[in-house]
């Protein structure tokens, strides 16, 4: 972090100079640039293939269509239009879905191979930040390279399935990957800066990696404060400006996601069980044993090469190390904090990145020549063999093979606009939603059950939100009582031991309540509907609505940005009448 960016204008830094491919003379010179080449990007040729052969587009990423289609059609990056709710956790990938869908393309399509190009590009990005690092091994940089840290990523399922499912994971991988790339080959560049810094707008918890790499970035300058200072404003600027956009425009300090499965708590027992499901099933510790081991040896005669006993220069030179390798366990430690996720291996994938990043290519030694060789034995097992007992199910625990479900309940190889012809139950609501649409009077639709009256338009609640969003026109809204995109529902208390990512349920009194229908359907409770519609009229869930729903002048935006934080931690209890009594004082 410096104060100018002219440090790269006419010389390159002396650091990338000794880490960087320089020519040899003649034909073996020629022949090793060749070969790092070629090691640099077959990784990427690899998990492009395979993750086209995997391709498919997860409900979730469906999540992400809806608010693009939202924007494009001029009501805003809501899910529903009139609520504004921020139902896309990965703000940068959402805007550059916008982008695409802008000229002309099929936002879908542009969500499930956009993601497989970062992807790729990420994996492109590691190899040559593999290539450039310095090493400490006296050669430059300059020998034979071969993939090792590599092959573990491309040896696990989770990693060809989420090259694409239309989330934000290839971007996350381009990022992390193009981050490291910047830390490692310019330091000094104020553009490094702004890269490193937007991880909480690729994902709000990727900010603890733009936290580390800043540091890292700082170890290995030491800035004057005054260059600290302008660095740490270039990296700030724009995840700071969205922030307070955020706060004001929705009135939280976080996307709903982030709300509605509480991303503060610790569930660390749940955390472990996710851990076990995604390192068990690949026999993972082999490859991290071989790998560690290498480290070590390698370890102890290259650190009798670093400059000079300990200090400053050490430090640096070991920063584009030690940077991913923290930032990856501070990543797993989180996802372990949290309880994990329900789709297996996912939120596991950019910690595994980061921590495989300074092994991802390796020099061609004896140590690390038989670490990969140990790697790459159990790679072609792993990736010929090794699968989840569940695979295409959600397991016991509730863990999905996300892409197997979604792929069983299509009917379909690569799944992209979902017609769930394997599923009844999604095709019976898809086809309700469809037949009140065409009548145009207005109707809830409470799963497959219509109630008359309510908002105009046509109200769908529904768990498979994705879904329930592609069906249900965007002058409508499609609301699940899980709380992903529907701001009542993330604020209500959760369900004990639900299923992670899904522990909340919000009850129809107040779906009725709160959308106005005219009847109360049968089964529900007209007494509990009349609670919930006076606890909506008292304190915090009347701002909540007001919030969210009310006309955003230039008041409304002060009174949302100043409450944003007080009004993301307020829960209400999910029985109505207990809730009038809380907040009513009745």
């Amino acid at each position: 972090m410096i104060m100018t960016t002219s440090a790269y204008t006419s010389v390159r830094d002396p650091e990338t100079v000794a880490a960087g491919p320089l020519p040899d003379a003649g034909a073996p010179g020629r022949w090793r640039a060749h070969a790092r080449l070629v090691a640099c990007l077959l990784p990427a040729l690899v998990i492009g293939f395979a993750g086209f052969q995997r391709r498919w587009m997860s409900d979730d990423g469906h999540i992400y269509v809806r608010t693009v289609r939202q924007v494009l059609a001029g009501n805003g990056p809501v899910f529903n239009a009139g609520e504004r709710a921020e139902s896309s956790t990965g703000t940068l990938w959402q805007w550059l879905l916008v982008a695409g869908g802008a000229v002309g393309a099929d936002v879908a399509t542009v969500a499930m191979y956009g993601g497989l190009l970062f992807t790729v590009a990420g994996f492109a990005l590691a190899g040559v930040g593999a290539a450039v690092r310095p090493r400490g091994d006296g050669r430059g940089g300059r020998g034979l390279l071969v993939p090792c840290g590599a092959l573990v990523l491309l040896a696990l399922p989770p990693v060809w399935d989420f090259a694409t499912s239309g989330l934000e994971t290839g971007l996350a991988t381009c990022w992390i990957a193009g981050a490291w790339l910047a830390l490692v080959a310019r330091p000094r560049s104020l553009v490094t800066c702004a890269v490193l810094g937007l991880g909480p707008l690729v994902r709000p918890d990727l900010a603890l990696v733009s936290v580390v790499f800043l540091a890292a970035q700082w170890v290995r300058v030491r800035p004057s404060w005054r260059g600290a200072l302008a660095g740490a404003g270039v990296a700030g600027t724009l995840p700071v400006a969205y922030e307070i956009f955020r706060m004001g425009y929705y009135g939280h300090l976080m996307p709903l996601p982030g709300v509605t499965k509480e991303a503060s708590r610790s569930l660390w027992g749940r955390g472990f069980d996710y851990l076990w499901d995604f390192a068990g099933p690949y026999a993972l510790w082999l490859p991290v044993a071989a790998v560690t081991t290498a480290v070590l040896y390698a370890g102890r005669s290259g650190v009798r090469r670093v400059r000079g006993p300990g200090g400053p220069g050490a430090l640096r030179d070991i920063a584009p190390v030690v940077a991913p390798l923290l930032a990856g366990a501070l990543c797993w430690l989180y996802v372990i904090k949290v309880g994990g996720d329900f789709m297996h291996g996912r939120m596991f994938l950019p910690g595994l990145l980061l921590m495989l990043l300074p092994v991802f290519l390796v020099p061609l030694t004896r140590v690390w020549g038989v670490a990969a060789l140990v790697v790459g034995v159990w790679a072609v097992a792993c990736a010929g063999a090794l699968r989840v007992p569940y695979e295409g199910r959600i397991g016991a625990g509730g863990i999905a093979d996300e892409r197997g479900v979604y792929v069983r309940q299509n009917a379909a190889p690569h799944p992209l606009h979902h017609d769930f012809a394997g599923q009844p139950g999604n095709r019976a609501y898809g086809a309700l939603v469809r037949e009140a649409a065409r009548s145009g009077a207005p109707t809830l639709l409470l799963a497959q059950t219509p109630v008359a009256g309510g908002a105009p338009g046509v109200t769908g609640v529904y768990n498979t939100l994705g879904f329930s969003g592609s069906v249900v026109p965007l002058s409508g809204a499609a609301l699940d009582p899980i709380g992903l995109a529907y701001p009542l529902a993330a604020h209500s208390e959760g369900i004990v031991n639900g299923r992670v990512g899904h522990d909340k349920r919000l009850p129809d009194e107040w779906i009725v309540a709160e959308r106005g229908a005219a009847d109360v359907p049968e089964g529900l409770d007209p007494e509990r509907v009349d609670a919930a519609r006076r606890a909506l009229r008292c304190g915090p869930l009347a701002e909540l609505r007001a919030a969210t729903r009310a006309p955003l002048t230039m008041g409304r935006f002060w009174r949302n940005l100043t409450g944003a934080m007080e009004r993301t931690s307020f829960r209400f209890p999910n029985d109505p009448v207990r809730a009038e009594r809380q907040l009513c004082g009745r």
